[in-house]
């Protein structure tokens, strides 16, 4: 196993604050981002020169940990409804990350133009239709939209309610089931 060496720790812990703490305070100066890396500013500017240059590294970051939970998640086996449940539980894990792209902080440029899911998605939702496990009456921006809500509401109420994540990720599983079913 290669061990990654120190600038590749702190850069990594770099991104790791600045997800933690944008995904709660997008106004957040970068102070507070060295703060929770445990690096100083001048350490977190050695490896990103301004705000500007971290956002992009979070994008790259958001991509790569988003494109990671759609390999675990298997999306081609099983039946879709199996299927975005397990999508939908490996983006749970996602929150800070996801709450980057809601408030806009961070874009991706494969978001299709004019909003819409992205072909894979569109194809996941076009098999639930045809294998019966997502209704037909539903398309797959609503689909897409009903996941993204679900995965809100689970991580809302765990805060609020301060309920276990086993259990917010219960409760979001087992909606998301319901809602897809005819």
């Amino acid at each position: 196993m290669i061990h990654p060496g120190p600038r590749a720790r702190t850069r990594q812990a770099i991104l790791d604050a600045a997800i933690t703490v944008f995904a709660r305070n997008p106004a957040a100066p970068l102070g507070d981002v060295a703060t929770a890396a445990g690096v100083g500013r001048t350490t977190l500017h050695r490896y990103y020169a301004d705000r500007a240059e971290l956002i992009v590294a979070l994008r790259s970051e958001a991509l790569s940990r988003l494109e990671a939970a759609r390999v675990r998640a298997r999306i081609s086996d099983d039946t879709a409804g199996d299927a975005v449940r397990r999508l939908g539980q490996e983006y749970f894990d996602l929150g800070d990350v996801l709450s980057l792209l809601f408030n806009e902080q961070v874009s991706l440029d494969s978001v299709p133009a004019g909003g819409g899911c992205d072909p894979e998605f569109t194809a996941l939702v076009a098999r639930g239709h045809a294998d019966g496990t997502i209704d037909p009456s539903l398309p797959a921006d609503w689909v897409q939209s009903v996941l993204w809500a679900q995965l809100y509401a689970g991580w809302s109420y765990m805060a609020e309610q301060r309920v276990s994540r086993h259990e917010a990720l219960r409760l979001v599983l087992h909606c998301l089931g319901g809602a897809l079913r005819s």
